[in-house]
């Protein structure tokens, strides 16, 4: 499996599995952009993209996983964990923060696995659906 930052290249075979964006042009716009400011990471296998993640430092200029997401046909192959562990390596900052919604338990299965620690929850984005806030601490704050 290949790690690499996106290239405009990437956009389409993203566009086409990502399931949110056949029916949602803000997400392709998303895509596009996080392509474009090099945030978005690619994991290939035998020359096709099947996974992709964006890294960002939005998080009160935290390392912040904005998305992750995976081919379904791929799902459950340690593509989503490949991800993680190449945004762990790359983030420039001493903690990492993602987040999944409350019924998305493969997620927050996967981060467990990864030692990633549960650190709070924001309600009313998604009615009836919090969000879960998770943490890495990558290296000590004076490394």
């Amino acid at each position: 499996m290949e790690l690499r930052i996106a290239t405009i290249a990437d956009a389409d075979a993203i566009v086409a599995f990502d399931h949110v964006a056949a029916s949602d042009r803000a997400r392709v716009q998303f895509i596009h952009e996080q392509i474009k400011s090099s945030a978005c990471h690619v994991a290939v296998i035998d020359a096709t993209v099947v996974g992709y993640a964006v890294l960002n430092y939005k998080f009160y200029d935290n390392g912040w996983i904005e998305m992750l997401y995976v081919h379904p046909q791929f799902r459950r192959q340690g593509v989503g964990s490949e991800l993680i562990r190449h945004l762990v390596n790359e983030c420039r900052t001493p903690k990492l923060f993602t987040s999944t919604n409350q019924s998305n338990s493969p997620m927050q299965r996967l981060l467990a696995t990864l030692e990633f620690k549960r650190s709070g929850f924001i309600e009313n984005l998604d009615e009836g659906d919090p969000e879960l806030v998770y943490f890495k601490r990558i290296r000590d704050h004076a490394a």
